[in-house]
């Protein structure tokens, strides 16, 4: 597995856990499902800084999977004029 395939997979999976995460902490700050997150020990902070720092990682993987050299989408299209 290639290292740009590699970070488009770390970031397509930190984003929908980021989502998840969001959902949830919505969920429980209209008091649904509260008694579960609170069982599981989540409080309504820590799913939305889960959230946030799901969509860092996956702005940071996607950002470097495009930098890195060799990768076709980070040389630029040279146009005739």
């Amino acid at each position: 597995m290639s290292h740009v395939i590699r970070l488009q997979l770390i970031g397509r999976v930190t984003y929908y856990i980021g989502w998840i995460a969001l959902v949830c902490g919505g969920l429980f700050h209209l008091n649904i499902g509260t008694k579960l997150f609170l069982a599981m020990r989540l409080p309504q902070r820590n799913l939305l800084e889960l959230g946030v720092v799901c969509f860092l990682i996956c702005i940071a993987s996607e950002l470097r999977a495009h930098a890195l050299p060799g990768n076709e989408l980070s040389i630029p299209v040279k146009t005739a004029a």
